[in-house]
């Protein structure tokens, strides 16, 4: 890619001055847009991308490069590539930006990026963020849960409209458990529903929580929900991601802008759009109009809301409790990269699993 000509550019930010470089290298070359516009964009839509962000770890995912056709994230196995998730403070950053420090499930800790202010939001975007991961914890208190975040994740032979078809059911199963559901576009072509928490709860109990609620959707509408991990297992139905629920696991904010050629942003909705829209409808030339118009449809899950507005998770870990008494409906595998971990049961996949009964 070539070089930037023109001079870097310096934006005030709330009374800070934040640095542009290179700000007319194009980051969606498909879509003519600038770091410059990337940078303005998430200026736009300010109070709503700080509000997701607000006193959250976060890891930052940087496309330095810019997103372009044939780009790849670099990986555990293989650190080349042309973006990388950033979990610790970058160097040189600005005395503002504050941090939070979280454990891995490896027991390692990092001091992440805990924004404050709207200026650590363009100053991350000047280093080519695109994608920002926050934690469901306060920097405060990065043991206690204040979000439970449930991924719609459609599998392959299934969409976005599938996905949307199952909101409805979600939304019920929430409220009779006492919890109020946000949606939002992924960006991509699931859908997420977040709801707002008293701050007490454990990564343990909120992946317990979700777990069930998954299961109690995929009771009602089996035929199109699984809570199978095991991809060979999942079919064409819309798959309750529970493990996103688990330490270190995290979901694109609110706002965030989405590593594809149309450069889609993650969108929050009304419960009565869900089923009206395309996650293409919503990008970073559209977003800003749409947040003046409607403002932030997920104020009720920043971090400093009215605690009136908090979730208890008590019900859905009845639910939990039930399944496994009455019905032998314990833990599901957590994902490769963790440990053991305790009541977990055996993470094998089942077409290699050597003592799983023949049917």
């Amino acid at each position: 890619m070539a070089p930037s000509a023109a001079p870097a550019v310096e934006l005030d930010v709330a009374g800070r001055t934040v640095r542009v470089s290179s700000p007319d290298r194009l980051v969606f070359p498909e879509r003519g847009l600038s770091k410059l516009q990337v940078v303005e964009y998430f200026l736009a839509v300010g109070d709503g991308i700080l509000g997701a962000l607000l006193h959250r770890p976060t890891t930052l995912e940087r496309w330095p490069k810019g997103f372009f056709d044939g780009a790849v994230m670099a990986t555990r196995a293989d650190s080349r590539g042309d973006a990388f998730y950033q979990k610790r403070l970058p160097q040189g950053a600005p005395e503002y930006v504050e941090t939070a420090t979280i454990a891995f499930p490896s027991g390692r800790t990092a001091a992440e990026v805990a924004p404050s202010e709207l200026a650590v939001v363009a100053w991350a975007a000047n280093l080519g963020t695109l994608t920002f991961h926050p934690w469901p914890v306060r920097r405060d208190d990065v043991e206690a849960v204040d979000q439970l975040r449930i991924d719609l994740d459609p599998q392959p032979g299934t969409t976005f409209d599938d996905a949307a078809k199952v909101a409805p059911m979600l939304r019920e199963v929430l409220g009779e458990l006492g919890l109020t559901g946000y949606p939002k576009t992924s960006g991509g072509r699931g859908l997420h529903v977040f709801v707002p928490l008293a701050p007490q709860w454990t990564f343990g109990q909120a992946r317990r929580a979700t777990i069930a609620i998954g299961r109690e959707l995929e009771r009602r509408l089996p035929d199109a929900v699984t809570t199978k991990w095991w991809k060979e297992e999942r079919g064409q139905k819309i798959f309750v991601d529970y493990n996103q629920m688990a330490r270190d696991r995290t979901i694109a904010s609110a706002y965030s802008i989405r590593a594809r050629a149309q450069a889609t942003v993650s969108a929050p909705l009304r419960w009565d759009e869900v089923g009206e829209v395309q996650p293409a409808d919503f990008d970073v030339l559209t977003m800003p109009a749409r947040f003046a118009e409607v403002g932030d449809l997920f104020a009720p899950l920043r971090a400093d809301r009215d605690p009136a507005l908090d979730c208890s998770l008590d019900a859905a870990l009845e639910l939990a409790r039930r399944d496994e008494e009455e019905h032998g409906l314990g833990d599901l595998p957590y994902p490769p990269e963790y440990p053991k971990m305790a009541g977990e049961p055996k993470r094998v996949q089942p077409s290699r699993d050597r003592d799983r009964p023949k049917g």
